[in-house]
């Protein structure tokens, strides 16, 4: 392992050997730091035992798979590394079940190894992007920008590095709706996603932050995009 990489450092989880060392090596050549590892369970130690920027993660592993390993990752090793998840399976099902794990983002095999590149890319501008340190609250929904610490009615919510984004961002504009556009670009930049990631990550944010709860706080405005807001607040005088 090694820091020294000004690009970033990338973990690559892959048990196919010509497929690991061609992403491998596109990446050094473009400056990234690489480390290999060729089976679930090796990942997943060299993940949580060490900083890497991105951990770039086959889905289907011997030994341990890479749900587990994301599962793992963010409930065992409190690791929120970006996580970007290889599949060559392209259901919606599978993208939420990846997401749900703890995944940032997913990229189906075969892919142009340009579009992994801007996705690595995309996930480490984001992740090291500063916020300015604030509380942010709707209704008894609490964010803690400088410690990421999320609750609700005083309950801790556990997100992805993803949900965290997206959650900061919908808080910030609240009442104001925020397009999908916009969203899409403040998180991934010109890496764009596919066109179910965002509504993945909505789920999976609107699940934790609304279903235990009485009331709803994040809304789709059909056509418009989306907002949390508490909408049985009295209006302000």
């Amino acid at each position: 392992m090694r820091r020294d990489d000004p690009a970033g450092l990338i973990l690559v989880v892959e048990d196919n050997r010509n497929l690991s060392e061609m992403v491998g090596e596109y990446l050094e050549s473009k400056g990234f730091g690489v480390d290999y590892a060729t089976d679930g369970m090796d990942g997943y130690r060299l993940a949580a035992d060490n900083s890497y920027d991105v951990v770039v993660l086959d889905l289907m592993l011997p030994r341990m798979d890479g749900l587990e390993v994301c599962r793992r990752l963010r409930n065992e090793a409190k690791k929120s590394t970006p996580v970007l998840m290889l599949t060559a399976r392209d259901t919606l099902n599978d993208k939420v079940v990846g997401l749900e794990a703890g995944a940032d983002d997913y990229l189906v095999k075969p892919f142009a190894i340009q579009e992994l590149e801007a996705r690595v890319r995309a996930l480490i501008r984001r992740d090291r992007r500063q916020v300015s340190a604030e509380v942010l609250k709707v209704a008894d929904l609490v964010l803690d920008t400088a410690s990421l610490r999320v609750t609700r009615a005083g309950q801790e919510i556990q997100l992805s590095p993803i949900g965290l984004r997206l959650l900061t961002i919908l808080m910030r504009e609240s009442p104001r709706v925020v397009t999908r556009r916009d969203i899409e670009r403040e998180i991934w930049g010109d890496g764009l996603p596919d066109s179910d990631t965002l509504r993945s990550h909505l789920y999976n944010l609107r699940k934790a932050i609304d279903r235990p709860f009485d009331r709803p706080l994040l809304h789709t405005v059909q056509t418009a995009g989306y907002r949390i807001a508490d909408l049985d607040a009295p209006p302000a005088a």
